[in-house]
């Protein structure tokens, strides 16, 4: 089936949405994820620059391998790498842990750091820009999936990002949170394949555990 065919129908919500139920709990987080997968330190210095994630990479949230699966990836820079990796990293003993943490979804990139944060915040956190992609959607399947994009060039920083989550639109971890530097093509996405519109400093724990269940 041709992977740019549109043919699936908004998703009809029948009572309050997600983001309706959500939305005052991820307000009353705005303070602590101002830093939350930040866009540097403040004070002008520069953030690392976003690598390209090598396919076989192992996800250091959940483990998974990056490359086989679709959608959104993410990438997050820590100023002590080895205090959050460690040794359980996905990589385990001998794991180079001077390297971005990586993630096989934009889930796991905001899972791991919420999970984290008490210890350290990262300097930057990347996810998938599909702005900046020539993205497909496989109608292929059971559900349509994203396309996967794993160059540096792909990715831009999560506090630039405006998400479409849960929409129909599957990625690695089933729902998903896909990102949009150009909050028209966030709008066009959202009015294709549904889903509620977040701005970054909206999301916090309650969302991400909901996209679970």
């Amino acid at each position: 089936m041709d992977p740019h065919e549109n043919s699936r129908t908004r998703r009809l919500n029948s009572g309050p949405t997600r983001r309706a139920a959500l939305i005052g709990a991820a307000l009353t987080g705005l303070g602590t994820l101002a830093g939350c997968l930040g866009g540097g330190s403040g004070g002008g210095e520069s953030m690392s620059d976003p690598i390209t994630i090598e396919s076989e990479m192992q996800c250091d949230n959940c483990t998974m391998t990056i490359g086989d699966y679709p959608g959104p990836a993410g990438q997050s820079f820590y100023e002590d790498a080895a205090a959050v990796l460690g040794s359980g990293s996905a990589g385990g003993e001998g794991d180079d842990q001077d390297r971005p943490a990586q993630f096989c979804s934009s889930r796991c990139t905001y899972n791991f750091t919420f999970e984290n944060e008490s210890e350290q915040e990262p300097e930057v956190s990347y996810l998938t820009d599909y702005s900046a992609v020539d993205y497909e959607i496989d109608t292929g399947g059971d559900e349509p999936e994203i396309s996967r994009h794993l160059d540096a060039d792909g990715f831009a920083p999560a506090t630039d990002l405006t998400f479409v989550v849960d929409s129909e639109v599957r990625g690695a971890m089933g729902a998903s949170l896909i990102g949009f530097s150009d909050g028209d093509d966030a709008d066009s996405f959202q009015e294709e394949y549904g889903g509620d519109r977040y701005e970054h400093d909206e999301i916090n724990r309650e969302l991400i555990q909901s996209l679970m269940n």
